[in-house]
């Protein structure tokens, strides 16, 4: 997985699976539930603003294609079965292209896998179109303007608002939900995220007004420097919903660029020092190296073992980028690390 693909993808990012009450039932690729296919008022046509211009929609889409991370947990949790969707390359634990929470609600929806696209090299186009869809979810996503001019000769679609990977998980759900004329369903999914993310957090007072930051070393061998997510990321975002706080390093470079991650040489290691808790890209081995390190050894959370390993690609690694499905199937196992790592400060 290319660098971009990895820093944005992972995790989906902490978090784990909501399934929304009143969801389930069989349903057939591209259809609705009783309960999602409700009016909620959508005038037609709607019109959504992008980074691009702007997407028109004609009427209510019936087939829905996503493309980039996590866009298809946006239908999925409303009822609606994607006619196809990317394949996942990090974080599946199978090797079935499909991630453990979203395996768990297309059984719960007595649905089958939909069509998955290979990203492995880019967006397959001639894939996505032949699944004829009537509207494709890429709000979460590092789509190039060529990727969205050919995208939209297949179908509308619904791009990031600003800089590529940068969505919030709010925003994207709020996005995709109205691009398939589901905005009100959209709002509610994010008010019964944001109350589970709140009772997680208040299981775990320790880590209350910590300061964490997000970082991946940059190679399996090479500790010459970290990549830290910014602000930007929905990742480090994140942390303030648990009642976190951002550390300097994070906040300035969150304020000097729109990029949703910055690189940080070994030797201005100590702008790490004021961090309570490491969350790391990596393994028990990788933290072992860091420590040993002779410039990452001697960040205090580091050396003190303040540090909640993810592992390099497995489920939990995907899910600390919050997603829509992901936040149930893992918030409580990620807090818990967060508390435990936050108690060695």
């Amino acid at each position: 997985m290319r660098l971009p693909r990895l820093l944005p993808a992972l995790a989906t990012a902490g978090a784990a699976l909501l399934v929304l009450a009143g969801c389930s039932g069989a349903t057939a690729p591209g259809s609705t539930t009783p309960s999602a296919s409700s009016s909620d008022g959508t005038t037609y046509p709607i019109t959504i603003p992008n980074a691009f211009g702007e997407t028109t929609i004609e009427k209510k889409p019936t087939r829905v294609a996503t493309v980039a991370w996590s866009n298809q947990e946006v239908p999925l949790a409303l009822g609606v079965v994607p006619v196809g969707m990317p394949k996942a390359t990090f974080g599946d634990d199978d090797g079935d292209g499909v991630l453990p929470w979203v395996e768990d609600r297309l059984k719960a929806l007595g649905a089958k896998t939909p069509t998955l696209f290979d990203e492995t090299s880019g967006i397959d186009f001639e894939a996505v179109a032949d699944t004829r869809p009537d509207v494709i979810l890429a709000a979460y996503s590092g789509l190039s303007q060529d990727d969205y001019d050919t995208l939209s000769k297949i179908a509308p679609v619904v791009a990031y608002p600003d800089q590529p990977w940068t969505t919030s998980l709010d925003d994207m759900i709020v996005l995709d939900s109205e691009g398939m004329g589901m905005k009100a369903q959209g709002e509610a999914l994010v008010a019964s995220l944001d109350e589970q993310v709140a009772a997680a957090a208040e299981k775990q007072p320790s880590i209350a007004g910590r300061s964490v930051a997000f970082v991946s070393p940059k190679g399996a061998t090479d500790l010459g420097s970290l990549y830290v997510y910014t602000t930007h990321d929905p990742r480090a975002a994140f942390f303030e919903q648990l009642g976190m706080t951002t550390p300097e390093v994070v906040k300035a470079a969150s304020a000097k660029s729109d990029a949703f991650y910055t690189e940080l040489s070994a030797e201005a290691s100590d702008r790490l020092d004021d961090v309570d808790v490491l969350v790391l890209y990596g393994s028990a081995e990788t933290l072992k190296a860091m420590q040993a390190d002779p410039l990452l050894g001697r960040i205090p959370a580091v050396k003190r073992g303040s540090v909640v390993v993810l592992g390099a690609d497995g489920p939990l690694a995907a899910s600390a980028n919050p997603s829509p499905l992901s936040i149930g199937w893992g918030i409580d196992d990620y807090v818990e690390r967060l508390a435990a790592a936050a108690q060695k400060v």
